[in-house]
């Protein structure tokens, strides 16, 4: 009965992750025009699932991490009880906050969750919590601001300087076309599809957009393959921690259930993530992305537990902020939700703890 509600409550925060993570690794897709929400959810899915199935190659040292060995004594580590208090409280977290749309961290509810079940049991080692759970936390979204500000304004020089020229566009009658104001300057008769900002000029014989757009789309998927290599492995050492199942048949089933999370449930942190926090152009989206996945691939080599939302939000607040484009009342509200993120995952864990 007890492995049983645990492999529940696992789920659980693999079907929660889904539905507040997925969507993030493809958010400046959606944002910036290049695709629309059923592509980019479709593209963010996939090449999170395979993350997921690479992590059973790659995971030993975050499955350790997320197991609690080290921050709360050996004899927990195993126990159903403990573990299945964790899940619980922080799917619970990762669930309210997917309601109200705000983009937390998993990474963050689970590092909660294992404090407030800890105390509660025994005894949680502080000395541990900070140097392996929350410098990594709170330095990756620092890292990523400043990385993705930078990485733009150089990118942004090596335009000007080669003289690709970004315009203003209308698709009219199924052609692209450049217009010196608004799409209000092309005649009524026309059917006009939609309108967006365009490279203009050509890289090796190809047109600079469909270059950037490959390019957006490929950063976008190695963010989301990133996610699903670091997030999976800390939701299946929950699992593997109480000898519910195997590693393999773990991350298998949390890679999929991840997937179901996405489809059914991310719409609305998807809008919080590609329009809320700053308007972005397609240069801007695909700077975000390419600097989110090398620090989120760094760290799942090193087994540091970082938070893809954290690391994602954090280059998009860096893009917003040298644009002068963010807009910082929703960015206040989600820092808000990220400080939340961790008290309440452990009142929860706690109560759990007792009930259970």
């Amino acid at each position: 009965m007890m492995v049983a509600f645990l492999v529940l409550a696992v789920l659980f925060v693999a079907y929660t992750n889904g539905a507040n993570d997925n969507f993030k690794g493809v958010a400046t897709l959606f944002g910036s025009g290049t695709s629309g929400y059923r592509v980019a959810l479709a593209w963010g899915t996939v090449t999170t699932f395979a993350g997921s199935v690479t992590a059973l190659f790659l995971s030993e040292k975050l499955v350790s991490r997320f197991s609690g060995k080290g921050l709360v004594p050996d004899a927990l580590v195993g126990s159903p009880e403990f573990v299945g208090a964790v899940a619980l409280a922080a799917a619970l977290t990762v669930f309210l906050a997917t309601l109200l749309s705000f983009p937390i961290s998993t990474t963050h509810a689970l590092t909660g969750a294992l404090v407030g079940a800890g105390f509660v049991h025994g005894d949680v080692q502080l000395q541990v919590l900070g140097s392996a759970f929350f410098l990594p936390l709170v330095a990756s979204p620092l890292a990523a601001m400043v990385l993705a500000a930078v990485f733009y304004l150089v990118a942004h020089a090596i335009r000007v300087r080669t003289g690709l020229r970004r315009e203003s566009c209308v698709c009219v009658n199924g052609q692209w076309v450049a217009v010196a104001g608004s799409a209000a300057l092309v005649p009524a008769q026309l059917e006009v599809a939609a309108c967006q900002e365009r490279y203009q000029g050509t890289i090796f014989a190809l047109t600079a957009h469909g270059v950037l757009d490959g390019a957006h789309y490929l950063s976008a998927g190695a963010v989301s393959f990133a996610r699903g290599l670091n997030d999976t492995p800390k939701i299946v050492a929950l699992l593997v921690a109480a000898q519910a199942m195997n590693l393999r048949g773990g991350i298998l089933l949390v890679g999929l259930v991840m997937g179901l999370g996405a489809v059914l449930q991310a719409r609305k942190v998807a809008e919080k993530m590609s329009h809320g926090i700053t308007r972005m152009n397609h240069g801007q989206g695909f700077s975000a992305n390419l600097v989110t996945a090398a620090l989120v691939l760094v760290a799942s080599r090193f087994g540091l537990p970082v938070s893809t939302t954290h690391v994602s939000c954090g280059a998009l607040f860096g893009i917003g902020a040298v644009t002068r484009q963010a807009r910082w009342k929703t960015i206040g509200t989600v820092l808000l939700a990220w400080v939340v993120t961790l008290p309440a995952a452990a009142i929860l864990a706690a109560l759990a703890a007792k009930l259970i």
